[in-house]
């Protein structure tokens, strides 16, 4: 193996690595971190950020970026909350079509008005914020607990021996496998992420592969917003508020680069894991929540200049 393509597989193991050293850390610190309640209490907590950071991926993978993913989910979660009293079950894929809906405004706007995508994703996440306070009236709006048991025990009961919202994660972690790796989409997503220019001269439809990833982003974003309502038996406009930086430090941290072309959804689970490590870890030494977000933008800063392929950034602006 060349000096080159050791180098790329220390940095495809290095996420791993940094992981299982974080863990025997934390765990030296406390030792009861390491049973198996904490440990399936960490994945359980983490299945929520994986959700929304893996939509994420797919737009990053193409070099771009979804800003809009924590709004959408807080919208969907109020949708969730307003309509399973009217329409039961069926309020769950109207929640996911919402973000769906939302996913494909960006990209028609990022596509077709030719705007960045984080101009795009940033102003749409706004709008969603403002839907979600118009919708909830600017309150949490309760899920009433024989709705929640009847329809949305598949996220928050237990099956197996294994809480349902780790199963979803994995539900959702298999299915973005599929899309990565056994779809013509996921393949034009990698090519489109590597060389636009060339890609675009072959014939591949770079726009709508573009809308296609928003429109997942914006589907497993609203996905996660059903998760965290049915955990918390309410939807809120803000339920999903600080949730943003962790699932994009996720992605990057995990190793898909930030200018697009490499990445995986099993790099961002592993990534996601890392943050909520972190989050733990910084938990049992005492660092405010608030404070948190300084090192997830730290983390995020070390994890780009790592990852980022500066061939493709000539001029950085």
């Amino acid at each position: 193996m060349t000096l080159l393509g050791r180098i790329g597989r220390f940095r495809q193991l290095l996420p791993f690595m940094t992981l299982v050293a974080l863990v025997l850390l934390v765990g030296a610190i406390s030792p009861v971190f390491l049973t198996v309640n904490a440990l399936l209490t960490l994945m359980t907590d983490t299945a929520t950020l994986f959700i929304l950071a893996a939509g994420i991926t797919f737009v990053i993978m193409l070099g771009g970026i979804d800003l809009s993913g924590q709004s959408i989910a807080s919208l969907t979660s109020v949708v969730l909350a307003i309509f399973i009293v009217k329409i039961g079950i069926a309020a769950v894929p109207l929640a996911i079509l919402t973000g769906m809906a939302f996913g494909l405004v960006n990209g028609l706007i990022h596509v077709v008005l030719r705007l960045p995508s984080f101009i795009a994703t940033l102003a749409m996440g706004s709008v969603a914020t403002s839907a979600a306070l118009l919708l909830s009236g600017q309150r949490s709006v309760p899920i009433p607990a024989e709705l929640r048991n009847d329809h949305l025990q598949w996220v928050f009961g237990v099956s197996y021996g294994l809480p349902n919202q780790i199963l979803v994660g994995i539900a959702v972690l298999l299915l973005g496998l599929y899309i990565e790796r056994l779809t013509v989409f996921g393949h034009w997503s990698r090519a489109v992420g590597s060389g636009e220019p060339a890609v675009h001269a072959t014939g591949v439809p770079v726009g709508r592969v573009k809308v296609l990833a928003l429109v997942v982003s914006g589907g497993l974003a609203g996905l996660a917003g059903v998760v965290i309502g049915a955990r918390l038996a309410s939807g809120s406009p803000t339920i999903a508020n600080e949730f943003l930086l962790p699932a994009i430090a996720a992605v990057i941290v995990g190793g898909t680069a930030i200018t697009g072309g490499v990445g995986t959804v099993v790099f961002t689970l592993i990534g996601a894991l890392i943050i909520s490590v972190v989050r733990i870890g910084m938990t049992f030494i005492g660092v405010d929540i608030f404070a948190q977000q300084i090192v997830f933008g730290i983390l995020i800063v070390l994890a780009a200049a790592a990852t980022i392929d500066r061939s493709k950034l000539q001029i950085v602006k």
